[in-house]
């Protein structure tokens, strides 16, 4: 099991729709920087670096608010401004960058050894899957589900403020337990921001908590991650 460990100093930023929030070592309190449909990866870094100034930090770790392929966007996030894809993070911050999806990240921070399915339950449906320490970050949200829709139709924040509560929880029951089956999940963590919103959980499930990616931006750096680095990493 991988512990959050890292000799580096380490800068964590997990990019939102609605938030940038910013965590270093030996800070328990991370900054929270506005962002909205109008901020370009320049206005982040600009914000980002004025927040820290007098930080000591070595290297970067990049919660991205979409899918990353090879350490890069591979699109603009939907709730951002443009100019993400192509931008040069590592030449912007001065310092070496890795880049991996926002729910790829709080999974990692929220690994606890074996076979672990991570589902975000947020505005859309996050997901990632760490296999003994290798982690793999999915799109399984946008998987067909049932009635020509996807599983993100069912489980999203607009389902949820379509279908009422009740509905919705019977959702998440169901596509937990068949996503666990699919993918031989010895357990499943539900982060995001509407996982509070489960009176209870189904059976091998755990709650996770949006503050696990700075346990997974530290794990980036780690030593023994290097060995086991997917297509998300750069």
């Amino acid at each position: 099991m991988l512990s959050h460990e890292t000799a580096r100093k380490v800068l964590v930023i997990d990019i939102g729709g609605t938030h940038i929030k910013v965590y270093a070592k030996g800070r328990h309190q991370p900054i929270k920087i506005d962002s909205g449909p109008a901020m370009t990866p320049k206005q982040m870094i600009e914000a980002v670096c004025t927040a820290v100034e007098g930080w000591r930090y070595e290297v970067v770790s990049v919660g991205y608010p979409g899918p990353v392929v090879h350490g890069k966007p591979l699109r603009d996030p939907v709730n951002l401004g443009p100019g993400w894809v192509g931008f040069d993070f590592h030449k912007a911050f001065g310092r070496p960058t890795k880049i991996i999806n926002d729910a790829a990240m709080q999974a990692l921070g929220s690994y606890r050894g074996g076979r672990m399915l991570f589902l975000g339950l947020g505005t859309g449906l996050g997901s990632a899957l760490i296999v003994d320490g290798v982690l793999e970050p999915m799109e399984l949200g946008h998987l067909p589900y049932k009635n020509g829709r996807t599983y993100e139709d069912y489980i999203g924040d607009a389902a949820l403020k379509r279908r009422g509560k009740k509905k919705w929880i019977k959702s998440v029951f169901d596509v937990v337990a068949k996503l666990k089956n699919a993918l031989q999940a010895d357990y499943v963590v539900l982060g995001g921001g509407n996982a509070k919103r489960l009176p209870t959980l189904p059976p091998h499930t755990f709650r996770g908590n949006n503050e696990n990616a700075r346990g997974g931006g530290l794990r980036l750096w780690q030593t023994e991650m290097k060995h086991a680095q997917r297509s998300s990493f750069s």
